[in-house]
Order: structure tokens, then sequence, then C-alpha cells
């Protein structure tokens, strides 16, 4: 189990190493394969050992091997938290397909987590291509499980993720649609819309439902605490994607039992 480990959580690292790139170049509109990894600073090409996840900043001791100026902390961080999230989705699934689709869902959320960060903003390149891969996935999981479950709950499975990516735009417009009169000003952004879209494709309506309230709980939270700590002014925008994509993490690895645990405390007798 040790080397398999490893194996995965240099993958995710590795993966890590170009949702960098991603994350830095695409909002920027640069090319994402070309030119080769370089410095920020000084332009100058990396060597190929400098590139190795996490460790290639560690060596380095965090500074650029020909102009010495500082390689911000963010890109090893990134690269390891891609390799711990990879690893906890091999060890909460194993191998099987749920284990591939929650790379490619988590690999999407940390890029667009940090985009957020930076720029406040969720580009729609990304946002839609991770809707169509997760529709794509639940299609294929549908074809793949109607074997083995009847026809019908495959089919539903795959119409709850539709419903899912529906419910995201409609919820989330409503929600920006009715803050800015509220408000008299932009309570959410149009693209984090789109990413509750994609969220609702790879976690069905439920999970969706879910990941937007603890989005909700977490961003008031740290929005509130920020405010009271005078680290943030109340018309000070926020960026909300990295809490919608944290709460999409979280459903995605304890989503069944949260929803169960709140139907039995809520609903012990059922629903009749």
């Amino acid at each position: 189990m040790l080397i398999p480990s490893l194996l995965v959580f240099f993958l995710g690292a590795s993966i890590g190493s170009f949702l960098n790139v991603v994350i830095y170049r695409l909002p920027a509109g640069i090319s994402l394969l070309h030119p080769p990894s370089r410095c920020p600073k000084c332009q100058r090409r990396l060597r190929f050992y400098d590139n190795v996840p996490v460790l290639g900043w560690l060596w380095l001791q965090g500074r650029c091997r020909f102009c010495k100026r500082p390689i911000a902390i963010r890109y090893p961080l990134v690269e390891l938290l891609t390799g711990v999230l990879f690893l906890s989705s091999f060890w909460h699934f194993g191998w099987s397909e749920l284990t591939l689709s929650a790379w490619i869902l988590l690999s999407w959320l940390v890029a667009l987590s940090f985009i957020d960060i930076d720029t406040l903003t969720l580009p729609e390149s990304l946002t839609r291509s991770g809707l169509i891969l997760g529709l794509a996935f639940s299609a294929l999981w549908a074809y793949l499980t109607a074997a083995e479950m009847a026809a019908t709950a495959a089919l539903n499975a795959f119409i709850g993720s539709a419903l899912g990516a529906v419910l995201g735009l409609w919820l989330f417009n409503g929600i920006s649609i009715a803050g800015a009169a509220l408000l008299g000003q932009t309570a959410m952004g149009w693209g984090d819309s789109k990413l509750a879209a994609l969220l609702g494709a790879w976690l069905g309506w439920a999970g969706l439902l879910l990941s937007t309230f603890l989005a909700c709980l977490l961003g008031a939270t740290v929005g509130g605490s920020a405010i009271a700590l005078g680290l943030l002014s109340r018309r000070q925008p926020m960026p909300f994607g990295p809490f919608l994509a944290a709460s999409g993490a979280i459903a995605l690895f304890w989503g069944d039992r949260l929803i169960a645990a709140y139907l039995q405390i809520f609903f012990p007798l059922g629903w009749g």
C-alpha cells in the first residue's frame, strides 16, 4: 500500500505543478504549453530537475536558480494540496472509476479556486469544460452500472446529474439577481453559478444543495471574522469560488454521510 500511495501522491503533485501553470497563465491569456516553464522574474527557462514537485522548491530554497529572487510559496503548496487530495481520493475510493472522476473534479476545483483568489473571476473555459466532463462521466457511470443495477436507477443517476447542473445555474443566478436588488451592488459573480452547475453535474442535485449550504456557512464565518478583525470592509468583494470548491470537495468525500445524518436528525421516521 505504501508504494501505490507514494505513486498516487507524486501523480497528484505533478498535476498540481501543471495546475500552477494554468492558474498563472490562463487569466493572462498565455498558452499553457508554450513557452516552457520559466522564472516569472528573469524569464530564464527552468531546468527539468527544478520542476520536481515540492522538492524542487525546497532544493532551491525558495529562490530562482539564476536571479535568486524569491519563488512564491504558493507553488509548492498547490502541488502539496493536489497530491494530498489525490491520495485522499485513492484511500477513500480505491482503484475505481470514482477515483479517476474525483481526481478530475478536484483538479478543476483547485485551479478555479486559486484563479478566483487572484482575479475574482472564474474562467468560463474551465467551468464549461468541467461541466461537460461531469455530465460525460455521469453518463459513462450510468452506462457501466446499468448491468449491475436496474437500468432505470442508472438513468435516474444521470438525470440527477443533469438536474444538478441546471439547479446550480438557476439557484445561483437567482441569488445573484436577488442580492443585487437588495444590496444595490453585485452580490455574486456569474462565474459562481457556472461553478455551481459544474458541481451539480459531478455531485447531483443533493450534493449541490449540500455544497451550497456548506459554502454559505464557510463564507459567512470567514467573511464575518475578517470584517470583525478589520481585514475586510463590508463593501469589499470576497471570492466565493474557493468556499464553493472546498464545500464540493467535502460533499464528494462525505456527502452521503452528511445527508444521511441530516435526514436522521430531522426526519427520523422518514418522509411519510
